[in-house]
């Protein structure tokens, strides 16, 4: 299962690659990153057919996760190929911020520091839906 992470933090990459070691390793998961909105959406551009999930921060310097969310519902809402599914991540667990997040078509909503073990029990059984 293709995951694009997207988030400024350069570090995210070292810690999902490490978190996920085993599952890239038998290739149950593939991740990419974006470091930004804008690098996001020329990804999707150029890879939207495998994309299954997004994993996207909210705030981030120019386009914001919640933008980024807007214009991925909105270009790739009709299939094909299958929209992907969008998790956002925030530091910033309030509930203003999560609601306008669902309302914009959020699938998931994941506050930071990542609950790992939380986090790959659901990528797992996205994955096992996949199949």
């Amino acid at each position: 299962m293709k995951i694009l992470v997207v988030d400024d933090e350069a570090d995210v990459r070292v810690l999902f690659e490490q978190r996920f070691r085993r599952e890239i390793r038998s290739g149950l998961f593939t991740f990419s990153f974006a470091y930004s909105g804008e690098e996001a959406l020329t990804y999707l551009h150029d890879h939207a057919s495998e994309v299954v999930l997004i994993l996207s921060d909210i705030n981030m310097p120019g386009m914001s996760g919640l933008e980024l969310l807007r214009h991925i519902k909105q270009t790739y809402a009709a299939p094909p190929p299958t929209p992907p599914q969008v998790m956002m991540l925030t530091a910033y667990g309030d509930d203003p911020t999560r609601q306008q997040a669902m309302q914009l078509g959020a699938n998931d909503f994941l506050t930071k520091p990542v609950d790992f073990v939380a986090l790959k029990e659901k990528l797992t059984v996205l994955a096992s839906h996949e199949n």
